[in-house]
């Protein structure tokens, strides 16, 4: 069965092209002028992925987003004529799993939304692994794999579902430096690394929420090649 998209984008000519190139992939698409009306579809009939633009009459799509999430987990792309680390922070934080700047370029799209199509896949086949994983120490962090929740000296750090499996692969391989493009591949989904600064902001979060409540791990930049997971009181 086709995946069913839904697009909210005020700009016709855009909002027709999106439409058309991912239907010349085989998805079912449905596009609509504003997020309100994106929004009462979905509650009528969810679809498999929403792509949204930010800036738009009535509720942006920073709003359309908040209350998705609320009722649905559904794959979210945020589209934007801003390119600025707020609008970025705003929409992952949010919820968002990847942001796209404009102008759209339908071919970088259309491989973003098979990526998301093949992560989710992946996650889905190996769920049934999740209840046979052994909960995860670290340093001051305990992740409790069966329930998907981090705690770093008894403080529950709230991470969004991206984070989590960025934190817990890096964790996996903590004996190792981890390539960026093995990260693209195991976490995102991506073929190879396609214009996004997804990995980077995600580590930014991460320092960000570690830093807060002074953990001793740190997630460390190995130059030119990804990244590696330490901690002060660790012996890797």
């Amino acid at each position: 069965m086709s995946k069913l998209i839904y697009i909210a984008e005020d700009e016709k000519n855009i909002r027709h092209l999106v439409q058309s190139f991912l239907q010349k992939e085989g998805y079912k698409v449905e596009a609509f002028e504003n997020g309100d009306l994106l929004y009462s579809a979905f509650n009528l009939e969810p679809c498999d992925l929403v792509i949204l633009d930010i800036v738009m009459p009535g509720s942006s799509g920073l709003m359309i987003c908040t209350k998705l999430r609320e009722i649905s987990k559904v794959p979210i792309i945020m589209l934007t004529a801003k390119d600025t680390d707020e609008d970025y922070i705003s929409g992952i934080s949010l919820g968002s799993d990847d942001y796209f700047t404009k102008p759209v370029n339908p071919v970088q799209l259309v491989m973003r939304v098979k990526a998301l199509f093949r992560r989710i896949s992946m996650e889905l086949n190996s769920a049934d692994d999740v209840d046979n994983r052994e909960d995860i120490r670290f340093s001051d962090l305990m992740v409790y794999t069966n329930k998907m929740i981090t705690y770093c000296k008894n403080v529950e750090l709230v991470l969004t579902n991206t984070e989590y499996r960025f934190l817990v692969y890096l964790l996996d391989n903590k004996s190792r430096a981890v390539p960026r493009d093995e990260l693209f591949s195991k976490i995102w989904g991506y073929d190879c690394e396609i214009e996004t600064r997804a990995i980077d902001d995600t580590v930014k979060r991460l320092r960000r929420k570690l830093a807060t409540v002074e953990s001793s791990v740190s997630i460390d930049t190995v130059r030119g090649f990804g990244f590696r997971i330490s901690a002060k009181d660790v012996l890797v």
